[in-house]
């Protein structure tokens, strides 16, 4: 499920930048990326919390290590990209 939704965000998340550059409202965009990034990480969080259940602590030790690392980079930039708009907004304001 976490492999679908972050697909999800990425999509959004272009979205996001193709409707800023066409000079199209790209709020709603920006805010689907986001959100999301947000349910993305919340389905992996339950991923990880269902192996703890189970004690699969195999998968835990093969998994989480390098998946804690990609989730934290992947969400700053999709932070950076979603809110990249705005910044740039306010940058031609001034």
């Amino acid at each position: 499920m976490w492999v679908l939704l972050g697909v999800i965000a990425i999509i959004a998340t272009f979205i996001n930048l193709y409707r800023y550059l066409a000079g199209k409202d790209y709020k709603l965009a920006m805010a689907m990326g986001l959100s999301f990034t947000a349910l993305t990480l919340c389905a992996e969080y339950s991923l990880v919390s269902d192996w703890v259940e189970v004690e699969d602590w195999a998968a835990l030790m093969d998994v989480v290590p390098g998946m804690e690392r990609a989730l934290w980079f992947l969400t700053i930039v999709s932070i950076l990209l979603n809110i990249a708009p705005i910044l740039l907004e306010r940058k031609g304001k001034k």
